[in-house]
């Protein structure tokens, strides 16, 4: 029997506790990706994973979290953006979590509202290790998809699912008021790229949690 599962590389990760960095690749059948990754960049990105609107989208986190980030991904968009959207999310989390480490001196929480034009999104986060999504994101059931190849909206909230199950991030996502699905999408990803930027800053001391572990 052919074994079909995902082949990851083993991330590696370099630096200072004031520079924490990481980069890996995972191929599959449907897609294939590699990410880099600084947490302690200047904002810089370069994304491309043949879905223009979803590449304005990750390039946010990359931009609004202060972190240079790189992302090249190739996938079955002939057959839907679902694998590509989903393995890039998976992607980005395992980086993250390999550049955070112990993550000790971080927050570790980060919470905002964020607004764009008529959309208001409230994101909160906990880099606590324990994977979860509240998703409280609707869209109209006629929602116009964005982009060409065409990013469905919907999508958004796979590809949330993946980043924050592969990062071992506690991640509420709730959407306040909105129409505009391009808008409510791209204030979802300033804002938890915001929340992020404030829950990974160092203020020195040891894990922040009675655990000892995150």
């Amino acid at each position: 029997m052919t074994d079909t599962r995902p082949t990851d590389t083993a991330a590696t990760t370099t630096g200072t506790p004031a520079h924490r960095t990481a980069s890996t690749s995972r191929a599959t059948k449907e897609t294939s990706i590699e990410v880099t990754l600084d947490i302690d960049g200047t904002g810089s990105t370069a994304v491309t994973t043949g879905l223009p609107f979803f590449d304005h989208m990750v390039s946010q986190l990359g931009k609004h979290g202060g972190f240079d980030l790189t992302v090249a991904a190739r996938g079955d968009l002939e057959v839907d953006a679902h694998h590509t959207v989903e393995d890039v999310g998976i992607t980005l989390g395992e980086v993250l979590a390999e550049a955070l480490g112990d993550k000790a001196g971080i927050r570790r929480f980060g919470s905002i509202n964020l607004p764009l034009d008529e959309a208001l999104v409230e994101v909160a986060l906990d880099l606590s290790g324990r994977p979860f999504l509240t998703y409280d994101v609707d869209f109209a059931p006629d929602v116009i998809a964005l982009g060409t190849p065409p990013f469905d909206p919907q999508l958004a909230e796979e590809f949330w699912r993946a980043f924050a199950t592969a990062a071992g991030i506690t991640l509420h996502i709730r959407l306040r008021t909105g129409k505009n699905a391009h808008h409510i999408i791209e204030a979802s990803f300033k804002g938890v790229a915001r929340a992020l930027r404030d829950a990974v800053r160092q203020e020195g001391g040891g894990i922040p949690s009675t655990k000892g572990t995150l």
